[in-house]
């Protein structure tokens, strides 16, 4: 299914048609005949997009948007107001409450199928889901959007100079954002920062220029996530559809009110933001599945991971590897006697120590409260990882570790190092073995005395 609609219109004869063009368009149609039952469906089936008439026999449509935009749980689910007038200041109030378009009735079927489809692909892309949001919060990883309420960067691409002019003396007086007029040469440049909304003419520079010009745009890592708003001329709805399914965030007519344009400019920036905040609360989630927090090593599961793929290598290209896994000394010692903050400085201070000291291309991970773990790629001989493993002993042992209360302590390391077998046996054992025999190292090294390297046995066989 294409998603979950909420029509919500007070004649029944309306929702049903509505119900059976969604439906051929295969998205899930839900309904509702007053403003009551919207806030209900709104708030329990989190619907995809709400298509909210301005006339409701309880409640007036303007309310229930009110009541919507206000509620955490339904705030960021796209709303198009629709009405059986076209006074511009019903449409107006409507855009000033968060509405995401207004369209008047009889409407358009090509253009409200093209607005629906423009409307769930910005919320796809950006992670915007009201189910997402709603996980998100219930992790306590979303943000409030308050955060994301300052001003923007407008950039405005006229053919004519004297358009673009024009277009940012009357926006400029209405907005609180920096608002920049730009060639097609420097939207494309990438050149300072990406501007937040890019608004295009349409027909920059020959017929068709402004779209074409908007497909460049989100075809680029840098400016694929900006939104785009098209000024046009006039066009039919198929034209004003085709606009919508290249790509456009929202249209303008040539000759705009100022007063509309600040708004729909408006909520497609806070609409923008708040996809930028999803993306970033992902991408940290993510970052924070694999990294360690207080040493920004990797942490085990993505070493295990990370190893794996090592091994896989390796096999391939018929070489060897080698396994640390290296642990401080008697290091219980340390918390109990300066405390947990001292023992989180030694960890870190030992973790950065270790990473300054390995190849760009070499695996280091923390693996247990003062247990790391190190892998080397393409390590020929088992003294040359010796050597390596020597090196990161030293850069340890070498200076006293300042403690946050003042004063330093010595710190010392053990490290089991085992490397992957070499000729036939080296398919027959699996990589957690390896990481076994340099675990037995370590207790090696820790039972020989501490501060020392000791390599598996069997790896110089």
């Amino acid at each position: 299914m294409g998603g979950k609609v909420l029509i919500t219109d007070n004649v029944a004869t309306n929702r049903i048609v509505l119900k059976v063009k969604l439906a051929a368009a295969c998205y899930l149609p839900l309904m509702a005949g007053d403003g009551a039952s919207c806030l209900s469906l709104a708030r329990g089936e989190l619907p995809d997009l709400i298509l909210l008439d301005w006339a409701l026999p309880d409640v007036p449509g303007l309310e229930v948007l009110r009541h919507l935009r206000a509620d955490p749980a339904t705030r960021d689910i796209p709303v198009i107001m629709i009405s059986a007038s076209r006074d511009p200041a019903i449409r107006l109030q409507a855009l000033a409450e968060g509405a995401d378009d207004f369209l008047a009735k009889p409407v358009d079927d090509p253009v409200l199928m093209a607005r629906l489809r423009s409307l769930l692909r910005l919320r796809d892309s950006s992670g915007e889901g009201a189910v997402r949001g709603a996980a998100l919060r219930a992790l306590g990883l979303a943000e409030r959007a308050e955060a994301f309420e300052g001003p923007g960067l407008i950039a405005l691409v006229a053919a004519r100079p004297e358009t673009g002019l024009r277009w940012r003396k009357e926006l400029q007086a209405l907005m609180p954002d920096r608002i920049v007029l730009q060639t097609r040469e420097e939207a494309l440049a990438e050149a300072g920062p990406v501007p937040d909304i890019f608004v295009i003419d349409a027909d920059l520079d020959g017929p068709g220029g402004g779209l074409r010009l908007m497909s460049d745009l989100r075809s680029r890592a840098g400016s694929r996530h900006a939104a785009v708003c098209i000024v046009r001329g006039p066009m039919g709805g198929e034209g004003a559809a085709m606009i919508y399914d290249l790509g456009a965030n929202d249209l303008l007519p040539a000759a705009f009110d100022p007063r509309e344009a600040r708004l729909r400019l408006r909520n497609l920036l806070r609409r923008k933001r708040r996809g930028d905040e999803m993306r970033a609360t992902l991408q940290n989630g993510l970052r924070l599945a694999v990294v360690d927090p207080l040493t920004g090593l990797y942490n085990r599961r993505y070493a295990g991971a990370h190893l794996a793929a090592v091994a896989e290598r390796a096999r391939a290209s018929d070489e060897r590897f080698a396994v640390m896994v290296i642990d401080l000394d008697r290091f219980k010692s340390v918390n109990d006697r300066w405390g947990h903050g001292a023992g989180d400085a030694v960890l870190v201070a030992v973790a950065r120590r270790l990473h300054a000291n390995l190849r760009p291309g070499d695996l280091i991970a923390r693996i247990g409260g003062e247990e790391f773990l190190v892998a080397l790629p393409d390590v020929p001989r088992p003294e040359d990882a010796h050597a390596v493993a020597e090196r990161l002993r030293e850069a340890v042992e070498e200076e006293p570790v300042p403690l946050p209360g003042g004063g330093s302590l010595r710190v010392t390391i053990s490290v089991g190092l085992a490397l992957s077998p070499d000729g036939a046996g080296r398919r027959a054992e699996p990589v957690d073995a390896v990481v076994q025999r340099a675990d037995s190292a370590l207790l090696l090294a820790k039972s020989a005395g501490r501060n020392q390297v000791t390599i598996e046995r069997s790896a110089v066989a």
